[in-house]
């Protein structure tokens, strides 16, 4: 994947944003859609693709430190 291009992925039931070479612009949603729009929408602003990897939600936010 290039860099630039912004995937939405599942992180443990916490939907993220990454920016490919660009952490600094990544971002974590609850829900998978309003990740996925704010990910249309930056991939719109940075002019590179967007890219949702399928993934069942859980509907559960879980941090592996606990």
């Amino acid at each position: 994947m290039p860099d630039g291009d912004v995937e939405t992925i599942d992180k443990g039931g916490q939907w993220v944003n990454r920016v490919i070479g660009e952490p600094e612009l990544s971002e974590s949603f609850s829900s998978r859609d309003e990740a996925i729009e704010a990910g249309r929408s930056l991939a719109r602003q940075l002019g590179t693709a967007h890219i949702v990897v399928p993934s069942e939600p859980t509907g559960v936010i879980t941090d592996p430190a606990e």
